[in-house]
């Protein structure tokens, strides 16, 4: 887990199982003064979320093994204590099917990777 700090920014945590796209979401999310925590996978995600309180919105992969983005958007909004937090789902495929489902399922927006500056503004209206 890779955690950059400034407290008085938004947080974002990152969920994605791999680690380039790790790295050039959080170098665009930094290059909006946001506070960045990686993980690898929703578990480790759900795991952190349990301990930390301070998260603002959460950015996660799509693809991924043992429990996909959906899966996590899934227990987020199921979970009493983590529903408020808003979701965007990132992923290398456009397919209508699964964005519809994501947004059925309460993510705030789908967006096809890799994530660029001019997604940044969008993402920060969810916090």
């Amino acid at each position: 887990m890779e955690r950059a700090t400034n407290d008085k920014s938004p947080h974002v945590l990152i969920v994605d199982d791999t680690p380039l796209d790790r790295l050039v979401a959080t170098m665009v999310l930094k290059r909006f003064n946001i506070r960045v925590t990686t993980v690898e996978g929703p578990k480790q995600a759900l795991e952190f979320l349990d301990t930390e309180h301070d998260v603002n919105l959460i950015l996660t992969d799509y693809c991924m093994p043992d429990m996909t983005g959906h899966d996590l958007l899934m227990e987020v909004k199921e979970s009493p204590k983590l529903k408020h937090l808003p979701v965007v789902v990132a992923s290398s495929d456009d397919i209508p099917e699964r964005i519809k489902m994501c947004l059925d399922g309460g993510a705030k927006e789908y967006i096809v990777k890799p994530i660029k500056d001019v997604h940044v503004p969008r993402i920060l209206s969810y916090i």
